[in-house]
């Protein structure tokens, strides 16, 4: 029970990080991803939001009928959105400030939706807060070391301080979006390294949490090709 736990705990830091594996989140990652102190806030900000909405909808899955599910959800995050947007405001109006639209866009960031669907609808409440722990944690640690690499190489400054020899030497193309997408490639790549590309195989490509499934008509994505081929 307890390796379990830790399992769940545990597998999206590398095995199912939401952004270096699951390619998640993409949209904040990019464009916070040029401030450690910006990257940290969001990914403090989102874990808070994913613990609050895994918990609730796990505690709400028998309640919420399956034909509005998603709209549910959607109404449960933004309340938690709305609430941690007002916290920052009040207490960190600067890291409120420097997060700008990227905060409100939390309601829709498919990590938060897709663990709510795949996982909090379908297990405990104590099971699922250990999964948005770690997703959350997962989430951060990427946009933290991406903005660790752009901020230090592209702007010479580490939380806004200036870091020796590189402040005077910045790559400054690193803070722009083709230098965010090459960071971001780079990472991808040598998560699958570590991993030995263990980290993104998926043997099942199955429809469950599909919103089109009940359109499409088939059990998996697989089973669709071999019907084209």
């Amino acid at each position: 029970m307890k390796n379990s736990k830790l399992a769940i705990l545990l597998k999206g830091l590398i095995k199912e990080n939401p952004v270096l594996v699951l390619i998640l989140g993409t949209c904040p990652t990019l464009a916070i991803s040029t401030s450690v102190t910006a990257a940290f806030g969001m990914g403090m900000a989102a874990t808070a939001v994913l613990i609050c909405s895994n918990m609730a909808i796990s505690a709400l899955r028998k309640v919420i009928p399956e034909q509005v599910r998603i709209p549910c959800y959607i109404v449960l995050i933004a309340g938690f959105v709305t609430l941690v947007s007002m916290v920052l405001e009040a207490y960190a109006y600067s890291l409120f400030q420097s997060l700008g639209v990227y905060l409100s866009l939390i309601v829709v960031n498919c990590i938060i939706l897709g663990r709510a669907e795949m996982f909090a609808s379908k297990n405990s409440v104590g099971d699922s807060a250990l999964d948005a722990i770690g997703m959350g944690l997962g989430f951060t640690l990427a946009l933290c070391a991406m903005a660790c690499i752009r901020e230090v190489f592209g702007a010479g400054t580490f939380c806004g301080l200036p870091v020796p020899w590189f402040h005077d030497n910045p790559i400054s193309i690193l803070t722009m979006a083709p230098g965010g997408f090459v960071t971001f490639g780079v990472m991808i790549a040598l998560v699958n390294k570590i991993s030995k590309g263990k980290a993104i195989k998926k043997k099942d490509f199955g429809c469950a949490g599909c919103p089109s499934a009940a359109a499409c008509g088939k059990t998996s994505c697989g089973a669709k090709e071999e019907t084209k081929a």
